[in-house]
């Protein structure tokens, strides 16, 4: 049965193609303490942007927060005269505390995850004893996406996809013919996402992997993480499905889902937890904003003993 989201995103991809003057810029941020490449797209016509997967720096010894990351991207986007529409996430992540409520206090754009969110919130909201003031139904957010929803940005056709594995929420977002797939792949020679976290799905993650394949081979791929695979001596976020398809070590064509199930649950059972997943995924499971603060006037970050 033919997929129609993909089909959707298929048709403005090779429309884009057939009009590379009005393709969608994209200018990357990389944070090297987190491994994380923050993407501003913008469409050269109207100049509506996107922010996609947003830093925000935080010290752990401390526990202080703070925006030098962030900043930079403010710099970037007032010099360029852009006008920021979305703040998208591709997914609650686990090694990096989300700018986007500081971006958009700074920017405007409204804050924008897929709707499976709440599976998370319920999920998170439970292991980290968030207490019943903490609504576990995705309202921190301005707009919570659904599988092919339909969207724009000036000019510029965009598709979401619902593409979940490495958590039941991750989104892409297919923008003119550049797709922002958060953690499902890396860069060709670096593999796969893990798939080890709660909600989290070996199996799916393969399904999701191909259904992104299935887009033209010509589509960029702009990737929410890089850690430099061994014998590569520099940082990389952007590849194209084509790439992907051909030299992926963990998933090209002609890797079996079985195979690829029994490599990544082997693989996750070695891996030791994201050093900021504690903060990470309770301020970013409520938009990126500190947990309530407490009747002293200080949030905390909790941590749970021997669960996770």
């Amino acid at each position: 049965m033919p997929d129609p989201a993909i089909a959707a995103a298929t048709r403005q991809v090779l429309d884009m193609l057939d009009n590379p003057a009005g393709r969608p810029c994209v200018h990357s941020f990389f944070d090297e303490k987190t491994f994380t490449a923050t993407h501003v797209v913008h469409d050269p016509a109207t100049r509506a942007a996107a922010i996609i997967d947003s830093v925000m720096d935080y010290d752990p010894a401390s526990g202080r927060t703070s925006y030098a990351s962030a900043q930079k991207i403010v710099d970037y986007v007032r010099e360029n005269r852009l006008d920021v529409i979305w703040q998208l996430e591709t997914h609650a992540h686990a090694d990096h505390l989300s700018a986007a409520p500081w971006l958009k206090s700074q920017l405007g754009g409204q804050i924008g995850i897929g709707a499976d969110i709440v599976q998370v919130q319920q999920t998170f909201g439970t292991i980290f004893n968030a207490g019943t003031h903490f609504t576990r139904d995705g309202s921190q957010f301005d707009h919570l996406f659904t599988d092919g929803e339909q969207f724009s940005l000036g000019t510029l056709r965009a598709t979401a996809l619902h593409v979940p594995g490495h958590t039941p929420a991750d989104m892409a977002f297919v923008i003119g013919d550049a797709a922002f797939i958060g953690d499902t792949l890396f860069m060709p020679d670096y593999g796969t996402a893990r798939a080890d976290f709660p909600g989290g799905s070996a199996r799916m993650l393969y399904r999701s992997i191909r259904r992104l394949l299935s887009l033209p081979p010509a589509t960029r791929l702009f990737l929410c993480h890089d850690y430099k695979a061994p014998g590569r001596d520099s940082y990389a976020w952007e590849t194209t499905i084509g790439a992907e398809r051909a030299a992926n070590v963990h998933v090209h064509d002609g890797i079996s889902e079985d195979a690829f199930v029994d490599m990544r649950t082997k693989r996750d059972a070695g891996l030791s937890l994201p050093n900021l997943i504690m903060p990470s995924v309770q301020v970013n499971m409520r938009a990126g904003h500190l947990p309530e603060a407490e009747e002293n006037g200080v949030s905390y970050i909790k941590i749970p003993i021997n669960t996770l």
